[in-house]
């Protein structure tokens, strides 16, 4: 099992080296970058200026020339081949600089570093949740199948499964904070935190979260609890089940000792790849709630073409995909100990 996971290791630099090389790529073939947002804007201010007469094309075009072009593309390194771009940007990487951001003018490890605590938290806290909620009701769904509480509940799993997350965040939103006026608008906590007590900051932020979380559970909670209601619903199915009933075992024992444990390896082999998009957040509803985190980050990052800040988003949800990959696999191999990596 150690070489495996060596292996899997070892796997982890071709595939992250792949991954922002396209993205670097990408990025730096897309239009309006930082080059040309300064263009824009001194072709704007020379418009201005000029007064909207007839020669306003001929001005605009005088705004920035050749020579302070090639200077603003040499100071990017934008002037050179991709694969050099990448080469020094890699070179940063590996020596723990992850650049400065265009937008901000700052390290893009301290922006991501103040709002990385943030999408923890509510990724955290929807890991949390959805396996302690979910878990149990899959079980319960599945040993009471086609009962009045199965077809009740599934109403709000189908439900789940229809309706995006973002789109929950607006209803929820819209009836609970915008009508109803229970919970606020948006933040991670409230313009007073700093003057509350320790308790009171920590009762503030949990009154702020519950909106969010309930977004962040909507969709992950459908997934779940589908996935471990089918699961078990196929344990129980199986000859090893009827087996063990057959020699005497009583069913609640059969499921707890038996179904239960194989029921848990599909949810086991999902858990790594939830640590990747709770980490960084979902961008769409730290929008909509306005939540200072990495998804936030990133959504604003995009728009604006700051490529350190994409780049360095990218290297932490990449990393944190690929790792939890592997505890996916060695979640499995806890949960089944039949499966040998060899």
């Amino acid at each position: 099992m150690t070489s495996y996971f060596l292996r899997r290791l070892l796997l982890v630099i071709p595939t992250f080296l792949g991954i922002t090389l396209l993205v670097f790529g990408i990025t730096r073939m897309t239009p309006g970058g930082p080059v040309e947002k300064i263009i824009s804007q001194g072709q704007q201010a020379m418009g201005e200026g000029a007064g909207g007469g007839g020669s306003d094309d001929r001005v605009r075009g005088q705004a920035l020339s050749d020579e302070q072009i090639a200077d603003l593309k040499a100071q990017y390194n934008f002037d050179k081949p991709i694969h050099i771009q990448y080469g020094i940007w890699l070179g940063k990487l590996l020596s723990g600089n992850l650049g400065d951001s265009y937008r901000y003018q700052e390290p893009v490890w301290d922006l991501i570093k103040d709002r990385l605590t943030v999408s923890t938290y509510y990724g955290v806290m929807t890991m949390i949740i959805t396996y302690l909620v979910c878990i149990p009701l899959g079980v319960f769904k599945a040993l009471k199948h086609k009962s009045t509480f199965d077809n009740m509940s599934s109403v709000l799993v189908f439900t789940g499964f229809s309706i995006p997350s973002f789109v929950m965040a607006i209803i929820l939103l819209f009836i609970f904070a915008a009508n109803l006026e229970w919970f606020p608008l948006g933040g991670f906590y409230g313009d007073e935190y700093d003057d509350m007590g320790y308790w009171e900051q920590i009762l503030n932020i949990l009154y702020h979260s519950v909106l969010p979380l309930g977004a962040y559970l909507f969709g992950s909670f459908a997934v779940m609890t589908v996935m471990m209601k089918n699961s078990l619903m196929d344990n129980l199915a199986s000859d090893y089940v009827r087996t063990a009933i057959s020699k005497g075992i009583d069913f609640p024992t059969a499921v707890r000792k038996h179904a239960l444990r194989n029921s848990l390896i599909p949810i086991a082999t999902h858990f790594g790849n939830n640590i990747s998009v709770f980490l960084t957040g979902s961008f769409l509803i730290e929008k909509i709630f306005d939540i200072d985190g990495m998804g936030l980050l990133g959504y604003e990052s995009v728009l604006e073409r700051d490529y350190p800040v994409v780049m360095g988003i990218l290297v932490v949800s990449s990393l944190l995909l690929l790792i939890g990959n592997i505890l996916s696999d060695v979640c499995v191999a806890i949960v089944d100990p039949r499966i040998k990596f060899d």
